[in-house]
């Protein structure tokens, strides 16, 4: 910080001990360490909050980062999957000259689900279906 060598203490000491004398000077050198002790404290204490303001600041660069990128994959799964429950149920066509059953044109006529409605309804089906073939299982292990 400072570049004081030995030889310049000496002379600010020979000088310190001519102005203040020699009953003066030591309360004045206590004084005068308390002030740059104090000085230096409160300098290193700034230098701490601003590293931790700017490690918090790359955190949450980060984290912001890393929050679109999940952002980015779970909407990509998810049209993922609707194009999957969309190609799973095509839309029926209907031939002008052909009547459809009864039980056919009622399907038609009511409104489409939505894709992630459907896919929640298969969801349900397949844990239902499953669960009896579970319980078999566990009936024949006993």
């Amino acid at each position: 910080m400072f570049d004081i060598g030995f030889l310049e203490l000496l002379v600010l000491g020979i000088v310190g001990l001519l102005v203040l004398g020699p009953e003066r000077l030591p309360k004045a050198a206590r004084t005068l360490g308390l002030w740059v002790g104090k000085i230096k404290r409160t300098v290193s204490g700034m230098q701490r909050e601003i590293n931790a303001q700017l490690e918090a600041e790359e955190l949450r660069q980060k984290l912001k980062e890393q929050q679109a990128k999940l952002d980015e994959s779970l909407g990509k799964a998810k049209r993922e999957v609707e194009s999957l429950a969309e190609e799973e149920t095509p839309p029926r066509r209907r031939d002008a000259s052909a009547s459809p059953p009864a039980s056919e044109a009622s399907d038609d006529d009511a409104p489409r689900k939505p894709a992630a409605s459907r896919l929640d309804d298969a969801l349900a089906n397949v844990k239902d279906d499953a669960s009896p073939a579970d319980d078999e299982k566990d009936a024949a292990s006993r």
